[in-house]
């Protein structure tokens, strides 16, 4: 990656970790539902109204938006109103990874590999010792909250590579206006319309720029540039920048917040952090697929062609469009099975699923 666009990738990391220091801040001034609400609203309009329609079917849209809007963010709102802390929020979600590697082995059939499954096997201690941490000194349904968060954003995951939209940001945009009319039914149905107008009413530059974070920041800013980096690199290369996030958040939470870090903390984050790396396949070997000789046709050789943006279905981005020449006849190292087709872009290999990141 380029040097610029690796501080990108930590900009957008650091922004991500930072964020939940605003939701924290924000929960003082909104009641989770309705804040969550407001941050979907902010997200979807205007963009909504400036960019065309997703290139997926409505399906996907609903289900994604009522999965990640309602169900993760949600829990993650609620759990953090109910004390869980900033800094151990940012840590936990972080097991997205794992349930989006669980999910995708029951819902689309993926066999986890030996390191995929002992990474797992880390990331659920780690999350276990930050549990006994919680426990000790802090709510434990808020913990089981977002846990139940990081659940929901792995289902989202798993759908989102089902529909694999060709553009990332649009299709987050158009994900942001389906959570909101449920998240404010059940803002009038649990917190009661007095707590909702009492917020709206008291509302000032403060509250109003802490929903312009949350909505434009972390979710239009931080995916619009998170797509573009992924469509110029594998996902292998970009993924392993949202271990960085739990670093900004805990960080962030302990300057801003005070909040303190116990050994057992430090314990639970770099069990967690290891271990997602290990299910995301960080540093993880690429397939080589290499080209064997064959005859060339001159002809055809010398025509050149411009392939369609093909999907990646585990990233749910468009690869890079790239030129070529006549597809060379290729062998698969692991078979030796010779195969017609375009060699690829690069050799980076099949992307992570647990690497598809999520709205923070």
């Amino acid at each position: 990656m380029r040097p610029r666009h690796i501080a990108l990738a930590v900009l957008v990391a650091a922004l991500w970790g930072v964020n939940f220091v605003v939701i924290e801040l924000g929960l003082g001034h909104f009641p989770p539902l309705l804040f969550s609400a407001l941050r979907f609203l902010a997200a979807a309009v205007p963009a909504i109204f400036l960019l065309g329609r997703p290139s997926v079917a409505w399906k996907w849209v609903v289900g994604v938006g009522l999965v990640l809007g309602v169900g993760k963010f949600g829990l993650l709102f609620i759990g953090m109103d109910q004390g869980m802390p900033a800094g151990l929020s940012s840590l936990v979600l972080q097991a997205q990874a794992v349930f989006t590697a669980l999910f995708a082995a029951l819902a689309l059939s993926e066999r986890p590999g030996r390191v995929r499954l002992a990474g797992m096997a880390v990331a659920l201690a780690g999350i276990g010792v930050a549990a006994v941490d919680e426990g000790a000194g802090g709510p434990v349904l808020a913990f089981v909250l977002v846990v139940g968060a990081a659940a929901c954003w792995g289902v989202s995951n798993v759908l989102t590579r089902r529909a694999a939209p060709a553009d990332a940001l649009t299709f987050m945009v158009w994900v942001s206006a389906v959570p909101v009319l449920p998240l404010l039914a059940l803002s009038l149905l649990f917190e009661g319309p007095d707590q909702g107008l009492a917020a709206l009413a008291a509302l000032d530059w403060s509250g109003a720029g802490i929903i312009l974070y949350v909505a434009w920041i972390s979710t239009v800013f931080g995916f619009g540039a998170w797509g573009f980096l992924l469509r110029r690199y594998p996902a292998s290369s970009v993924a392993p920048f949202t271990l960085l996030v739990p670093v900004f958040g805990m960080s962030s939470a302990a300057l801003v917040l005070g909040e303190g870090v116990s050994p057992l903390r430090w314990c639970a984050a770099a069990l967690l952090v290891g271990g997602v790396a290990l299910t995301s396949g960080v540093g993880g070997r690429a397939r080589r697929t290499t080209a064997a000789p064959a005859p060339v046709d001159t002809e055809a050789a010398a025509r050149t062609e411009v392939a369609a943006p093909a999907v990646d279905a585990e990233a749910g981005v468009p690869a890079a469009v790239h030129t070529q020449a006549a597809a060379p006849v290729l062998v698969r190292p692991e078979t030796g099975a010779a195969v017609s087709g375009p060699a690829p872009a690069t050799a980076s290999g099949r992307r992570s699923a647990a690497g598809a990141p999520g709205p923070r």
